[in-house]
């Protein structure tokens, strides 16, 4: 494996994540906002080394992923299993919609959070399985020893439980255009950088919320 260095990456901000209303792979664009913390980012990142920059084809990451690119001096590659969590039936409700409107379903996801999927969308041990079957084929075909990923918080979270086992969703913060590293050696891999948002001093940024799929 020549691969030694993975920068997971969250795209910037949207109007939906201000409002904490959830996405999940809706196409709602970058707020002004956002595309200046991606700007702020490209200049962050390009010494760090990246040879590729994976990217989730949601509106959102392709957006952030371009203006990386003109930075970085090569093109993104796209990919859909990067894409947030579906989420069905609450797509575009923040979470208080969510309890008051669907408190059956609410509830079930509260009992179930890794298995339970909402009606029209997707479990997060299904996030799991596609965002793990993506990094095991990044793996084999990938020669550089710095890979970027711009995907989502769920999406992120979901690969850094199995590469990086004993860590839960709240160690680790995934805010808009924060950095995440991770580093492998000959005891596998581990967690040098979490939610690395220097890069932004002066712009505002936010911590996701409690159910994290809007980003």
């Amino acid at each position: 494996m020549s691969i030694k260095r993975v920068v997971f990456i969250r795209p910037g901000e949207t109007d939906w994540n201000r409002d904490e209303r959830h996405q999940g792979n809706v196409a709602i664009p970058l707020n002004e906002h956002g595309r200046q913390q991606a700007r702020r980012l490209a200049n962050y990142i390009r010494n760090m080394g990246i040879t590729a920059l994976y990217t989730s084809d949601t509106k959102r990451a392709l957006e952030t992923a371009e203006l990386l690119a003109e930075r970085l001096g090569f093109a993104p590659i796209v990919d859909a299993r990067l894409r947030e969590r579906e989420i069905g039936l609450w797509q575009g409700l923040t979470k208080d919609e969510m309890e008051t409107w669907y408190p059956a379903e609410y509830a079930k996801l509260r009992a179930d959070p890794q298995g339970y999927a909402v009606p029209g969308g997707e479990s997060r041990a299904d996030v799991q399985k596609r965002m793990v079957a993506f990094f095991e084929e990044l793996q084999q075909k990938e020669q550089g020893e710095t890979v970027g990923i711009l995907s989502h918080t769920t999406a992120i979270h979901e690969l850094l439980e199995v590469l990086t086992p004993g860590r839960s969703s709240d160690d680790i913060i995934v805010t808009n255009t924060s950095v995440t590293t991770i580093r492998h050696d000959a005891a596998g891999w581990s967690l040098i950088t979490s939610n690395d948002i220097s890069h932004l001093e002066g712009l505002a940024t936010r911590r996701a919320s409690e159910l994290e799929d809007n980003r």
